[in-house]
């Protein structure tokens, strides 16, 4: 089982954990996740765990105290070997294979949601591990990117998907976007299921498959495909995928490949 947390000051938000894939697994005891609400270890009036920031500035800043009393209560109930990562703007962007790393260790993370302007910056020197972001801009609160980086892990859990095959084949599991998917009907406004999926030549379709999320890598995610170790067959399905959807030599510069296109 992997224990996970949140800090945050609007837990009811994490309700919507309690269905689909994650409600499954914390139901079926393969993932815990605890809920810490700072305004708990405030001592100020009306529970309030804010203050104006040194310097000025617009806004407020999250004080030390309630957050640390949250933080050290998690630790005293979690793995000792838990991370506690803040969810920031500033941290890093996440990949799917330290996401994986995680699920694969069952490592225990406690994630800490601010809001308002962020939180006194003491707390990130003495008690936070890392800090992740979803992206490059900015939403109101940490709640919402510490719920897609539980489900991310959760769903990557043995037991937790209906079909234990399913997370092998999403995006960016092996360093490429997914393949398209179609179901029936077979035709619709014109469109046919492409003939290679009903002719029911396995080999074929894994072949289609791969070729396909080669080149829907190289069209919406070029970057991926430097970051990858391609081989001769990988270059070849690549190369075919380009010339069918009528690219050119120079459009697969990030090859570094031997094989020519024909134009």
């Amino acid at each position: 089982m992997i224990h996970l947390g949140v800090v945050s000051l609007f837990p009811e938000m994490f309700d919507s954990l309690q269905h689909g894939v994650c409600g499954r697994a914390i139901e079926q005891g393969l993932a815990k996740v605890d809920l810490y609400n700072p305004r708990d270890w405030s001592t100020r009036s009306h529970r309030q765990v804010d203050d104006k920031p040194y310097g000025g500035g617009p806004g407020m800043v999250m004080q030390y105290e309630p957050l640390e009393g949250a933080i050290l209560s998690a630790q005293s109930q979690m793995p000792r070997s838990m991370k506690v990562v803040y969810l920031s703007p500033q941290g890093k962007c996440v990949r799917q294979d330290e996401i994986s790393a995680l699920a694969t260790a069952q490592q225990s993370v406690l994630f800490l949601a601010g809001r308002y302007e962020g939180i006194d910056d003491r707390i990130i020197a003495r008690h936070v591990d890392e800090e992740w972001s979803l992206g490059d801009f900015v939403i109101s609160g940490g709640e919402l990117a510490a719920m897609v980086f539980i489900d991310a892990i959760v769903r990557l859990l043995p037991g937790s998907l209906g079909n234990p095959g399913s997370a092998a084949h999403d995006s960016f599991m092996h360093g490429l976007l997914e393949y398209p998917h179609y179901t029936r009907p077979e035709t619709i406004h014109g469109m046919t299921v492409p003939e290679v999926l009903r002719n029911g030549n396995h080999q074929e379709i894994q072949r289609w498959q791969k070729k396909q999320a080669l080149g829907r890598t190289w069209q919406r995610r070029p970057e991926l495909l430097e970051k990858l170790s391609l081989n001769e067959v990988d270059k070849q399905l690549l190369v075919e995928f380009i010339v069918e959807n009528g690219g050119k030599a120079s459009d697969v510069e990030v090859l570094n490949t031997s094989h020519p296109v024909e134009e």
